[in-house]
């Protein structure tokens, strides 16, 4: 049975998601820069591309997941009791929307993954291509991280919406 705890824990762990992303962007990001200017080989320039352009897009979704979670929760729990059409008129929908998307990132996720393993087999053996065997290496870690990531979401995305849909079926 569905019950205001379910959504609690729902979002508290979207909310801890949201701010292990931006633990992850944060060191992500630094080690970018620590790459870039001071290490200043061609491996680590490589490697500081994947890892500053990822570790933005998850601070900005981890920002956004971590701000957004309390507001949605509160919301999300008043619904349950005073306001249960909400939970079929808006959040079933909205949990929809975010299902179809977690399949398209973890496809873009998949891509990226492939490519910086191809990158790093490719450039493996190559002393004058390091920089794109540090692009490969970060590449397919950061791709990993985020499929990971979006895996376990979309796992605890699809509990909650499916208890989201028996409750609202009666």
């Amino acid at each position: 049975m569905f019950t205001k705890a379910d959504i609690e824990k729902y979002f508290l762990a979207e909310k801890h998601t949201g701010l292990l992303f931006l633990i992850i962007a944060t060191v992500a990001i630094l080690l970018a820069l620590l790459f870039y200017f001071f290490l200043k080989n061609n491996f680590y320039k490589g490697a500081a591309i994947p890892l500053l352009v990822i570790g933005l897009i998850q601070a900005i979704a981890g920002y956004s997941v971590y701000t957004r979670s309390d507001k949605q929760r509160i919301d999300n729990v008043y619904a349950y009791d005073m306001n249960p059409l909400k939970l079929k008129n808006e959040e079933l929908p909205r949990m929809k929307t975010v299902n179809k998307n977690f399949s398209i990132y973890q496809w873009i996720e998949i891509a990226l993954m492939i490519t910086g393993i191809t990158l790093i087999f490719y450039f493996k053996s190559d002393e004058a291509k390091t920089f794109w065997l540090g692009f490969g290496i970060a590449l397919a870690i950061q791709s990993i991280l985020m499929f990971s990531a979006d895996y376990l979401a979309e796992k605890r995305a699809k509990i909650y919406m499916e208890q989201l849909e028996n409750f609202i079926k009666k």
